[in-house]
């Protein structure tokens, strides 16, 4: 993957057009991380992240308090429960679908921004529930900004960030997703379910703030022909010291060779459906792996098994080790690749928050919008058949049957992995773009 990505040009596509070219020292200012505004930019916006997570295993801890519940208005049937439990993930796709246009409509930052209000009610109307719609209502709208933030963060954080860090900051979306799953297994250990969602407001807020002092993205302000002020905003992401000419004409260029919207024909031209295509399997895969259902009911699977702790306690020892497992990933992605780490690593490390980042890094910047949030339309909608149905396998058949189902995806997962993910680590969007332009087969090795 590596030299023919470098030396990827077609005739009618350079990269690197030579009256622009760096110098080696150049190059290296540009992808180094100068300045830590890009990380603060970045954790502003995958506060989104950790509400998406915290609000993900919200009924891990819920269900079986509401199955025991005093009040028959909130008291769970098992069908009930599997309602609960899986239409956050009708929520989700809705939220991916609404990208589609929000994501190129708002932008990457004012889209994620936007998804606070659905979030914010959605937990009101979970904490102060009197009967089962109001959960259904706000389990929904938690999962619509869940599924819009999970389209836009990616995209925001790939196209702010340098090469050199992109694969460490495209890793954080899924650090801070777990980060908040762990947060609520831990409080779960401590609150009651309304004050459960009562404190899932907190980081909502936090997040709407502090984006409010954060740059959109440079690609998407020259996009809109905002050229003086995407050159501010890569200044300011990149550090006064840093010399930003060389990267600014780069995504100039490429933003000015696709100003328009992708039409149907340009979509059948292999560099526009193929990385789109390698995006939409991705992410269908990753969730036929079981990992939202698996963490939707972490604790009624613990207390229909033989172990040895409370459930409570083993769902927050699970969070704690997928939260370390991220770490390494984050830590590691820049340094040992991203296919390297789907081959070797389990989810957490591996498909969980790699494919995300590959998502944001391959999609093509002139459908980059409309296909992230159709990838996460496709998720969900996924995540959604097998949440929705996996409490009626357990209960007709055990768990046995979806572990061995899900153990199966993951070794098609390995063949998908070797014959059509990229390697990407240490290359620009542009880079990248080109890459997939210029027809060649070799970047499926």
């Amino acid at each position: 993957m590596q030299e023919p990505l470098l030396g990827a040009e077609g005739p009618d596509y350079d990269t690197f057009p030579e009256k622009s070219s760096p110098s080696p020292g150049e190059r290296t200012r540009v992808g180094a991380p100068q300045n830590k505004r890009v990380f603060l930019a970045t954790f502003a916006a995958v506060l989104g992240n950790f509400s998406f997570g915290y609000a993900l295993v919200y009924t891990s801890p819920v269900i079986p308090a509401l199955e025991l519940s005093l009040d028959p208005d909130l008291r769970l049937t098992k069908t009930q429960a599997s309602w609960f439990g899986s239409v956050f993930t009708l929520g989700a796709a809705a939220g991916g679908l609404s990208a589609m246009v929000l994501n190129d409509l708002l932008g990457r930052k004012l889209s994620i921004m936007f998804s606070a209000v659905p979030s914010a009610a959605g937990y009101a109307l979970m904490a102060g529930a009197h009967g089962f719609w109001m959960l259904l209502l706000g389990r929904t709208m938690t999962g619509f900004a869940g599924g819009l933030t999970a389209a836009c963060i990616p995209v925001y954080v790939s196209e702010i960030a340098p090469p050199g860090v992109r694969g460490a900051l495209g890793a954080t979306p899924q650090l801070m997703a777990v980060f908040g799953s762990l947060s609520l297994y831990a409080l779960g250990l401590l609150l009651p379910w309304r004050w459960l969602a009562v404190a899932g407001e907190g980081p909502v807020l936090v997040m709407t703030l502090l984006l409010s002092f954060m740059p959109n993205s440079p690609r998407f302000l020259l996009s809109r022909g905002r050229d003086a002020e995407a050159l501010r905003a890569l200044a300011w992401l990149r550090g006064a010291d840093t010399d930003t000419r060389w990267e600014f004409s780069q995504i100039q260029d490429n933003v000015q060779r696709q100003s328009t919207r992708v039409s149907w024909a340009e979509a059948r031209s292999p560099h526009v459906y193929r990385p789109i295509a390698i995006a939409l399997l991705m992410r269908f895969l990753q969730q036929l792996t079981g990992v939202t259902p698996i963490l939707v009911y972490l604790q009624p699977i613990f207390e229909g098994t033989a172990v040895l702790l409370p459930p409570k306690d083993d769902a927050a020892i699970v969070g704690a080790v997928r939260l370390f497992s991220v770490l390494i990933a984050a830590l590691t992605m820049d340094l040992a690749g991203r296919k390297v780490l789907l081959f070797v690593s389990g989810y957490a490390m591996g498909w969980g928050p790699i494919t995300w980042l590959l998502m944001s890094e391959i999609l093509p910047l002139q459908a980059r919008g409309v296909a992230s949030g159709l990838c996460v339309l496709v998720s969900w909608l996924t995540a959604f058949a097998l949440t929705k149905s996996f409490l009626l396998v357990v209960n007709a058949f055990g768990l046995q049957v979806p572990f061995f189902f899900f153990a199966a995806i993951c070794l098609v997962n390995l063949l998908f992995t070797g014959c059509c993910v990229p390697e990407t680590k240490g290359r620009s969007l542009e880079q990248i773009e080109s890459f997939f332009r210029t027809g060649r087969r070799s970047f499926l090795h």
